[in-house]
């Protein structure tokens, strides 16, 4: 078996015969309409057809009156005379005989090598097995590979090379190029729910100088010029809220935000996130909105990519599910020992425990005692019971949210807003009027994976002011994740924000979930890798 070497140097051997032949190796001279390109589509589609396939003329039968297609696009086999050739539509196969061409042309074929582009002139006609083939007129080279394909007819299997080697992926694996295209859709379903209701989409700035709008480490870096030190944004929050203040009432912003955390299948430290916020709205308005608005993506993908939109474990229709925090703590306990939910260090809380500060903090004390030393430090890192109330919900309710909460006969999950949180973990959100220890906000979780994160938006510059003063009394109490004091924001608010709500959903999570993707890798065209050895 040949080594890559001695394959590349056969690959190179031939790209030179091409010259004698009347073709670079790579051309740049090959120049496609938008007539020709939707005709290439139009061949695809035909192919694909087979009661359209079965009136196509056969070989024999051709008078030379018949519609001429244009077939270009990368090599992927070589049967024979028939080649077959990969297009973003789809493949197509060639019959291409060096007796139907010209001595120049014939020359190009005999230099062909698998993963090569080709151009192909000719006229559509059925094979003796009922498949269409484009029977080759004109032939002509566009493009050499010196490397090789995938291992024949397997693709590329190799998942980390998969990642690192995307170029390759995409071509070699249709199935990965179908995700992406579908990734797509979904995104310009989410701008045209919104543009259709009149929000305006915008750009804030990548670069900040402080930390804000998200409780997340930032990634550091340095502006030269300027001498300046500066942050890779965790979120875009406080600029759009800023544009809300300058009048623009209904904004939106899809764009790549940075986080310096750890990588797994749900974390990439570069990711895509979605923000808009609305004036003149409340959370229970968003909470509408973000039903219709993933409910119409969902349907959108389901139109143009239903292969991809199969075998569920939960759904969108129905009724989704809108629990506050502190009764999904209870819901958990109260399922301890039954139907397969294991009992946990907490099944003795009960209801009046949980709302009592004093009562509450005695028992973290107490599980501190007997806890393993992460969650000791957790325990005993909380200040007040709200911080309480929120870490006790994600140590006991938040990993079975998708078992408690399901369609009426058992079988499917669905979506639950998580409302009613701690203003205390919540220093962006407007503190509800009738209880201020809790604020109106709501997390969006859907077969396990928290989606979307929302609330009615703080707009008292005094308040605001303090909940930054509390993040950094946080952060000298060890806290790693908290925000700067944002001086100009607390003046923006100054100047009055109107009543408004705001949501943030991380796009590739969305893309994961209607999928049915199980890495955050699969939906991100260039992961984040360790450096090849």
């Amino acid at each position: 078996m040949a080594t890559e070497d001695e394959m590349r140097e056969a690959r190179l051997a031939k790209a030179a015969r091409l010259r004698d032949f009347g073709s670079q190796p790579y051309p740049n001279d090959l120049r496609i309409d938008e007539a020709t390109e939707a005709k290439r589509a139009d061949l695809v589609a035909l192919a694909k057809d087979e009661a359209r396939c079965a009136e196509l003329p056969t070989e024999d039968m051709l008078t030379g009156e018949e519609e001429r297609f244009a077939l270009y696009g990368r090599v992927m086999t070589k049967r024979g005379p028939f080649l077959v050739v990969r297009t973003p539509y789809g493949d197509v196969q060639a019959l291409v005989r060096k007796d139907d061409l010209s001595e120049a042309e014939a020359g190009q074929l005999a230099a062909l090598d698998l993963a090569d582009h080709v151009f192909i002139e000719g006229t559509p006609i059925q094979t003796r097995t009922g498949q269409l083939a484009l029977r080759a007129e004109h032939y002509r080279h566009v493009g050499k590979a010196l490397a090789p394909p995938p291992a024949k007819w397997h693709g590329l299997k190799d998942v980390e090379k998969r990642y690192r080697e995307r170029y390759v992926d995409l071509w070699a694996n249709p199935d990965v190029a179908q995700l992406f295209r579908a990734r797509t859709r979904i995104i310009r379903s989410l701008r045209s729910f919104l543009d259709d209701r009149g929000f305006l989409e915008v750009e804030t700035p990548l670069l900040h100088s402080l930390t804000g709008g998200a409780a997340a480490k930032p990634f550091s870096t340095h502006h030269n010029a300027l001498d300046l030190p500066l942050k890779l944004r965790i979120a875009p929050e406080l600029y759009l809220k800023r544009l809300l203040v300058g009048g623009f009432d209904r904004v939106y912003e899809i764009g790549r935000t940075f986080r310096n955390e750890g990588v797994s299948t749900r974390h990439n430290p570069e990711f895509t996130l979605f923000e808009f916020y609305q004036a003149y709205a409340t959370y229970e308005d968003v909470i509408r909105l973000t039903e219709e608005m993933l409910r119409a993506a969902d349907a959108d993908l389901r139109a143009e990519f239903p292969s991809l939109c199969q075998e569920r474990r939960f759904t969108l229709e129905g009724e989704w599910a809108r629990v506050p925090m502190r009764q999904a703590i209870l819901d958990r306990v109260a399922k301890s020992g039954t139907d397969d939910f294991a009992s946990t260090a907490w099944d003795e809380l009960d209801e009046s425990t949980l709302n009592d500060p004093a009562r509450l903090e005695a028992l973290f004390e107490a599980q501190a005692a007997s806890a393993d030393s992460t969650t000791a430090k957790q325990l005993r890192m909380c200040a007040d019971h709200g911080e309480r109330i929120f870490l006790l919900y994600e140590l006991v309710a938040e990993p079975d949210l998708t078992r408690m909460y399901r369609t009426p006969d058992g079988s499917l999950s669905v979506p639950v807003f998580i409302v009613e949180y701690p203003a205390s973990v919540s220093p962006l959100a407007r503190k509800n009027d009738l209880d201020p220890e809790w604020v109106d906000r709501f997390e969006l979780f859907i077969d396990g994976r928290e989606l979307a994160n929302a609330f009615s938006e703080l707009n008292d510059p005094d308040d605001q002011a303090d909940r930054f003063r509390a993040q950094l009394a946080a952060r000298e109490r060890g806290a790693e994740e908290t925000m700067d004091f944002d001086a100009d924001y607390v003046r923006a608010l100054s100047h009055g924000m109107p009543p408004a709500a705001g949501f943030g959903m991380g796009v590739d999570r969305l893309v994961m979930l209607l999928t049915g993707q199980a890495s955050i890798r699969d939906v991100v065209l260039f992961p984040l890798l360790r450096p090849e050895a």
